[in-house]
């Protein structure tokens, strides 16, 4: 299989000239490739802003702010990431007020 047919194989859906002109459909590619390498980052980025915002409306509701409440379980040592209390929040929110708590009475508030 020639580079070309691989080119166009990987242009096959694109619109134009970008599907059957071996030089646009090559810049096209590689452009394509280009957005691809870059958003494989900004999809994590994303993601963990989504859990950051899912965990401080949480703990808000509980009266508690979002740093406050990492940085308590960072001295209790509790070692849960971002995407677990985000699922904690979002699917078991008894679970997730108890985490709170243990974070509540560690610092002293209530």
């Amino acid at each position: 299989m020639a580079i070309r047919d691989k080119i166009f194989a990987f242009a096959k859906g694109m619109r134009g000239r970008a599907k059957n002109c071996a030089k646009i459909a090559r810049n096209r590619v590689e452009k394509a490739w280009q957005y691809q390498y870059r958003d494989r980052r900004t999809k994590k980025r994303n993601a963990r802003a989504l859990w950051i915002t899912r965990i401080n409306a949480a703990t808000r509701e509980h009266g508690l702010k979002y740093n406050e409440f990492v940085h308590g379980l960072g001295r209790e040592n509790v070692c849960v990431d971002r995407k677990i209390l985000a699922e904690l929040a979002v699917n078991e929110p008894l679970s997730f007020r108890a985490l709170v708590e243990r974070v509540k009475t560690m610092r002293g508030i209530e």
